[in-house]
């Protein structure tokens, strides 16, 4: 091999949190003829997968799917359930927690942010506290990452949402679950949940891009 040649040896395995590699079959499955976007073939193929996917997320909610990493996911939560100027309560649990948080202010949301030593999840005491400062009832949402993937932290949704309560709030809680595909206790007291492909199963059907889906929860 030349020595000045860019081809590795052997074969490629990435070993990261997300993106996972891809399986020999699913690859297979990817190398077939492309169908017309806009015929009854694909039309029927696209219903299969928005009510399949329910399935796999054990909601009869709408899954909403993004050809996005998470932060696509992240930034669907963000600018269809609030505005410019709306006040979000955030936790600093790690880099994504704090990604998030400077996406919020990119898009004229005004985050209170929570800071942590990045050791653990959120604190639900700490969170009701702050909402209870909050006597004009302006927080608008309480913003959580399930499982920081930077850290290891993890938060119990669950919990949260009582701390909410517990300060008689009114605030939503959007929250990021991309390692967690069928926690249940990620769901209690929610109103959107996003999820990313790559960190919570292998990929799993034939789509090249990356993927990420905000579920709406009741």
């Amino acid at each position: 091999m030349a020595k000045n040649s860019s081809r590795l040896v052997g074969r490629h395995f990435l070993q990261i949190p997300g993106p996972t590699p891809v399986p020999d079959r699913i690859l297979r499955a990817m190398d077939t003829p492309i169908i017309d976007h806009r015929g009854p073939e694909f039309s029927k193929l696209a219903k299969k997968c928005l009510e399949g996917i329910k399935t796999i997320f054990k909601t009869t909610n709408p899954v909403i799917i993004y050809t996005a990493t998470g932060t696509g996911a992240w930034e669907g939560a963000l600018v269809n359930t609030l505005s410019p100027g709306d006040r979000v309560l955030m936790v600093e649990t790690g880099q994504f927690a704090t990604l998030w948080k400077k996406m919020a202010e990119r898009l004229g949301l005004k985050p209170e942010f929570i800071t942590t030593d990045w050791r653990q999840g959120i604190d639900p005491k700490a969170v009701e506290a702050k909402l209870r400062e909050d006597k004009s009832k302006s927080i608008k949402a309480v913003c959580v990452l399930h499982n920081e993937t930077s850290t290891g932290a993890l938060t119990p949704i669950a919990e949260i949402r009582k701390a909410i309560d517990a300060a008689g709030h009114t605030a939503a809680v959007p929250h990021d679950a991309f390692g967690a595909v069928n926690d249940r206790e990620i769901r209690l007291g929610a109103i959107l949940c996003q999820r990313g492909i790559s960190r919570m199963f292998v990929l799993f059907a034939p789509s090249r891009p990356y993927s990420s889906f905000n579920l709406v929860l009741e």
